[in-house]
């Protein structure tokens, strides 16, 4: 580690390829730092014992509550962009509802829009995959252990920053609910997740592709997936996106 490095960082994962392209390296990358990638199921076990080496803490990249040092400069521009995107968070936690605790801003991120990370004491997304994958796993351990998951937003990608704009002026527009989905779904992907439902996040890429390809919704697909609207009532004139959930 660098002389100025004070925690030894670590990132728990399927493999060293799934790990590599974490969107939780990237501020760290960016900054120089080292991280100790633990790629083998004992590590999951061994950090919860093992909380400090040779007197510097072990800090998980994946769980909530990672402190970066900042300057002033720095403080100053993410408490701006916390102000300006308040709105858009309010928005996603209402959309998302009880899939995530909370929707915050955070620095974590350089690159990707947004990612997932758990609770600093629960299961981490690489324990929880392991977890689930016991035969004779104790189902009401998971209850209480697998955490509740907080998103954290990048103010910085051009994807928010054209989200928050779009929210701003019609809190309503169900296309922009369409897209808060989909960039939870394709973050507990990249964060190390596993997709509860594949066939509902498969109809919405399919949805986009329709979009992007100028084909109306009346336009039948071979084996399309009949996907529910995603709010009751809606406008039968209003965005193409409306029927996602």
């Amino acid at each position: 580690m660098k002389e100025n490095q004070k925690d030894i960082y670590f990132i728990t994962g399927e493999s060293e390829k799934a790990v590599e392209s974490s969107p939780f390296l990237e501020r760290l990358k960016k900054r120089g730092l080292e991280v100790l990638f633990m790629c083998d199921p004992i590590d999951e076990y061994a950090v919860q014992q093992l909380k400090e080496y040779d007197g510097k803490k072990l800090l998980s990249c994946t769980k909530e509550g990672l402190k970066l040092e900042e300057t002033d400069e720095e403080k100053k521009k993410m408490e701006e962009a916390k102000a300006a995107t308040e709105g858009l968070c309010k928005l996603m936690k209402e959309t998302l509802g009880d899939s995530v605790e909370k929707v915050i801003v955070s620095d974590r991120i350089v690159d990707s829009p947004c990612c997932l990370v758990t609770g600093e004491y629960g299961w981490s997304a690489n324990m929880e995959r392991i977890m689930k994958a016991q035969a004779l796993r104790d189902s009401s351990m998971g209850s209480y252990m697998t955490s509740k998951k907080t998103m954290e937003i990048n103010p910085d990608n051009a994807i928010i920053k054209e989200l928050r704009k779009k929210a701003d002026a019609d809190k309503s527009d169900k296309t922009v609910k369409d897209l808060i989905w989909l960039l939870y779904d394709t973050s507990l992907l990249t964060s190390g997740f596993s997709l509860d439902a594949p066939q509902t996040f498969a109809g919405r890429l399919h949805r986009m592709i329709k979009l992007g390809l100028s084909l109306d919704d009346d336009e039948e697909v071979t084996e399309e997936l009949d996907m529910p609207p995603l709010e009751e009532g809606g406008d039968a004139e209003g965005s193409k996106m409306e029927e996602v959930d």
